[in-house]
């Protein structure tokens, strides 16, 4: 295909429009607007959080700019896209959360013996330029107003430039001192451990999305009931937790898993096209994101008729005894590999009590045997934040390898997976699973469960249940 060929295939995804031309009439659209007069906001208050976070950073790298950027949009099919998410490391420095413009860059010059950041992004052109009414990707008769400058100097504490200045400013700086987070692995590692101990602002946005979720948990309940008379009512329980999500934050944190019977037994079911059927479970597996982007992530495994029946009873209290173990045992300076050895223990005896395997769980505890890892594969737990898998870049030592320590944010979620054509276990067991996740913060004699407001035992599951559905 020529290259004239191209370019007008190119052209043509902006065909369906007849924006009007001209520059009569670029000044008639611009003119006669009222003049705007908000008084700039004041400080955030996560302001001087972000501000001790850019100097840890600065610290790591003297003599080098560190060039960290926000992302740009993603598109989804033709000339729709994503709803747009900052980078994770660019809203930990920076603060800016859900109102950040895409492509925004954060620069932190560690060269001279006080570092300096500056903010850039592309800030709203006047209404006297076409891009205010012709250009649909940013175009404020389109996609609204973006902040000015001064603005976001104002609500971040960090001064700001023209993202139409950030080459030419790169460009003058010697490309052997510039760090990126394409081409730095210790940049991308050590933003990335920064966060696995949290500060005060950050677990007070946390504990906000995970009440946030509470409510999120408690209107699926409400609407098991829906969910239930129709073919796809896992569809009803993801709708309803999306709802509370863009009610009382940004968004989903990640996709919903809305698992009802056998789809419980896949670790991370999003298609949620399944029956809620009466007399069957349902793993919720759900967070919401709050505007400064901080997620939660819990998972409560709930009897879609309101009451656990025996055998289903029996798998949930061993998931329960396993998570009480490690909420019993989880404090400063027991690594975070302990926590899953011990949550494994309670697994292995369970399944090896019920007949599952021969040996004993002793046997199965060996490395070369893990019997008992067939119904739970997945690890007891992870960090969480502002990534869902918060600190994932972590180095192993930093993570998995590493004491815990006050601050730090995780969960505990241990889980139990019976498939209905798993041959190795009872037909009663068949199509069951039952996974239960809570967010806890260590503190310095312990863990604190920030999820606490959900029920965990089944008695008390039973009685919310009745209480949210009469």
């Amino acid at each position: 295909m020529s290259k004239d060929a191209t370019e007008k295939l190119t052209a043509r995804g902006s065909a369906r429009s007849h924006r009007p031309t001209g520059s009569k009439f670029v000044k008639y659209i611009g003119s006669n607007w009222a003049p705007d007069t908000s008084k700039l906001p004041s400080q955030d208050k996560v302001a001087p959080f972000a501000k001790a976070r850019r100097a840890a950073v600065a610290k790591a790298f003297p003599g080098k700019v560190l060039v960290i950027p926000s992302g740009g949009e993603i598109t989804r099919s033709n000339d729709t896209g994503y709803r747009f998410r900052a980078h994770s490391a660019f809203a930990h420095l920076t603060g800016w959360g859900s109102a950040t413009v895409p492509d925004s860059v954060l620069v932190i010059d560690a060269r001279g013996k006080t570092a300096k950041s500056v903010l850039y992004f592309r800030e709203t052109a006047g209404k006297n330029t076409d891009e205010f009414f012709a250009n649909s990707a940013i175009g404020e008769f389109w996609v609204g107003s973006r902040p000015g400058l001064k603005h976001v100097a104002a609500l971040l504490g960090l001064p700001t430039k023209s993202l139409a200045k950030f080459d030419m400013d790169l460009k003058a700086i010697d490309s052997k001192l510039v760090l990126t987070m394409e081409k730095s692995t210790a940049l991308v590692e050590f933003v990335s451990e920064l966060r696995l101990i949290k500060d005060s602002y950050e677990i007070k946005e946390m504990q906000k999305s995970i009440d946030a979720s509470v409510l999120g948990f408690e209107a699926v309940v409400k609407k098991l009931k829906a969910a239930s008379k129709h073919p796809r009512g896992e569809r009803i329980v993801e709708g309803a937790f999306f709802a509370q999500a863009r009610l009382e934050g940004n968004d989903l944190g990640y996709e919903t898993i809305a698992a009802a019977g056998n789809h419980a037994c896949t670790l991370h079911w999003i298609t949620n096209n399944g029956p809620v059927k009466p007399g069957e479970l349902l793993l919720l597996d759900a967070g919401v994101e709050v505007d400064s982007l901080y997620t939660a992530d819990i998972t409560r495994t709930l009897p879609i008729n309101g009451k656990f029946n025996k055998i289903q009873k029996e798998i949930y209290l061993a998931v329960l005894e396993a998570a009480d173990a490690v909420f019993a045992m989880a404090k400063p300076g027991v690594t975070y590999s302990e926590m899953h050895k011990t949550a494994m223990k309670v697994i292995a005896q369970k399944t090896a009590a019920w007949g599952f395997y021969k040996g004993g769980y002793e046997e199965s505890l060996k490395p070369e045997n893990q019997w008992h890892r067939r119904w739970m594969i997945h690890g007891t737990g992870h960090h969480l934040g502002l990534d869902v898998h918060d600190c994932a870049q972590a180095r192993r030592e930093m993570y998995h390898d590493k004491v815990l320590e006050p601050g730090m944010i995780f969960t505990i979620e241990p889980g139990l997976y019976f498939h209905k054509d798993d041959l190795s276990v009872p037909k009663e067991f068949r199509g069951i699973g039952v996974r239960i996740e809570d967010d806890v913060l260590v503190t310095k004699n312990g863990v604190k469960n920030l999820s606490a407001a959900l029920p965990r035992k089944p008695k008390e599951i039973e009685a919310w249940m009745k209480k949210l559905r009469s």
